[in-house]
């Protein structure tokens, strides 16, 4: 694993933050806002791209539809799919080996969590580096669907000035002249293995996100503003539950009011340092 790099730096409200977490087992809940510093956007931050994601019924009820996510989704594949992780991910993953961290939730698609460490990762909405088959089930390496839409459409290969989604997606202007792959077990339509909007989180991985945060005594989110219904659920689990929330994101979330903490500023440096002050310290090169 890479070195986490800290500055020593005063976050206002770390300390607070550091009481909540101290002797307690704790589940993360992470958003988009963790991913930014990745250079994967958000989809409600500042400078967010204003686009309107895939719709599941779209995407079921029209080829266009389809032409125009696999267009999107190819471009954009290789800048999302080069995308590493950054110090908050890696300060989640040393937390999670240092016996701090349960596991974490995820909301993202980006498979960063892993990547940084992580080994309890449940991925809340999926993610893109698998693809399925919406017939008969056959799972696929996204790498194999890639190579197919590079030999059948290599126009694409040659677009440029690509503005990246959060879910990898682009927007492709001449979307209609695509070839779209298909199952080649039984011919079915191909989709990514993510919740789409319009989609319902499958029951399964939902259980393993509301165990894990039934097994924890305190949850921190980190870069997500609750929009999402899912997210919110599993925070007023936690409530119920009487286990101490603390938010870190920037700018105002749904949550706040039910958080005994909450951090307005970037996941990275605080999550750094909040890693640091509990004793992750092995895995740091301190920067004075």
């Amino acid at each position: 694993m890479a070195a986490i790099v800290h500055e020593t730096t005063h976050i206002e409200g770390l300390e607070s933050l550091v009481q909540l977490v101290v002797g307690r087992r704790v589940a993360v809940l992470t958003g988009a806002g963790v991913s930014t510093d990745s250079g994967i956007p958000d989809y409600r931050g500042q400078g967010a791209s204003k686009r309107t994601p895939m719709n599941i019924s779209d995407f079921l009820n029209s080829e266009l539809a389809r032409k125009r996510y696999w267009a999107g989704a190819h471009v954009g594949w290789k800048s999302f799919s080069q995308a590493e992780p950054n110090q908050g991910h890696l300060a989640i993953a040393a937390m999670e080996q240092g016996g701090i961290i349960e596991g974490v939730i995820s909301q993202n698609v980006d498979g960063l969590h892993r990547r940084a460490g992580n080994s309890h990762v449940v991925d809340l909405h999926g993610s893109l580096d698998r693809v399925i088959c919406l017939e008969c089930s056959q799972q696929f390496d996204r790498v194999s669907i890639e190579q197919q839409l590079s030999d059948e459409n290599p126009w694409l290969e040659e677009l440029s000035n690509i503005v990246l989604a959060p879910d990898g997606d682009v927007d492709v202007s001449n979307f209609n002249e695509v070839t779209i792959p298909a199952c080649t077990v039984c011919g079915g339509i191909l989709k990514p293995d993510v919740v789409f909007f319009g989609e319902f989180v499958p029951a399964k991985i939902f259980a393993a996100a509301q165990s894990l945060v039934k097994r924890a005594d305190a949850l921190i989110v980190a870069g997500s503003s609750l929009a999402v219904n899912s997210a919110v659920r599993l925070v007023d689990q936690a409530r119920r539950e009487k286990m101490p929330i603390a938010i870190i994101n920037k700018g105002v979330t749904k949550g706040d009011r039910k958080a005994a903490v909450k951090l307005d500023g970037g996941t990275s440096p605080i999550l750094t340092a909040l890693a640091h002050e509990l004793g992750s310290g092995y895995l740091y090169e301190d920067i004075e």
